[in-house]
């Protein structure tokens, strides 16, 4: 059976795990690969990443030899999407094989500054704790636990650093994929940050609206898989 490989990016203080409960609801012709960053999960021993580039580099080294062979997609969620969105400009500059299609979720367009952005990795502990409670995703009693505080504070803090000091650029430089965007309806997003996306390809886009906040993700598992089968499928006979 033809199969394409679907890469997925995990959003600020996520590890590859968060993808697992997909397994259950795509297509066989979709194989899931959740690419674990550095810092966390089987690669917790390794050094964070300074910037968001660091973390492009290491991620095209660890899937190189499989985007040359096989077809594939790309998807991140939150600080995923960012990377997902640096991933495919890098790949598309240096002349390698273009994904299939790009699933960006949680985040607005990538050209689009807001100037009341919060730099949550300049809080003290506490208003970082508080702030990222708000946003939902994490557990509150996690936050009770001091010796997993130690270990998750400061990678969810280098995550939000290398998310928030990210270089913006101005210029659009449109992707060859066609893309999708997934969003949350109450995610905290107005419309030129959810509509600037159309702007970042060639080919076409089309943007989903989730009843939820900015984990929308965790509620609508089945819902968001069946849309990336019905995506994905066809592309795998196309090849």
């Amino acid at each position: 059976m033809n199969k394409i490989t679907l890469f997925c990016f995990p959003y600020a203080g996520g590890s590859a795990m968060v993808y697992n409960p997909w397994v259950a609801h795509l297509d066989r012709s979709v194989r899931l690969r959740p690419v674990e960053l550095a810092g966390r999960g089987t690669r917790m021993h390794e050094p964070l990443y300074k910037d968001i580039p660091a973390a492009v580099m290491d991620i095209y080294k660890l899937i190189a030899n499989e985007i040359d062979r096989m077809p594939y997609a790309l998807f991140g969620h939150s600080m995923g999407c960012l990377i997902t969105y640096e991933l495919a400009q890098f790949l598309r500059e240096r002349g390698k094989p273009q994904p299939a299609h790009i699933f960006f979720s949680g985040k607005g367009a990538p050209h689009i500054k807001r100037d009341d952005e919060k730099m949550f990795h300049l809080m003290s502990d506490e208003r970082f704790r508080d702030e990222v409670l708000k946003l939902g995703g994490t557990p509150p009693e996690f936050f009770d636990h001091p010796e997993l505080l130690d270990l998750f504070l400061p990678v969810l803090k280098n995550d939000f650093r290398i998310t928030e000091t990210a270089i913006r650029r101005s210029d659009v430089r449109p992707l060859e994929s066609s893309i999708t965007v997934f969003l949350g309806k109450y995610d905290d997003l107005d419309d030129d940050e959810c509509q600037g996306w159309k702007e970042h390809t060639q080919q076409t886009c089309n943007i989903r609206y989730f009843d939820g906040g900015h984990f929308f993700l965790h509620d609508h598992t089945q819902q968001i898989v069946q849309h990336i089968n019905h995506i994905l499928q066809p592309k795998v006979y196309s090849f």
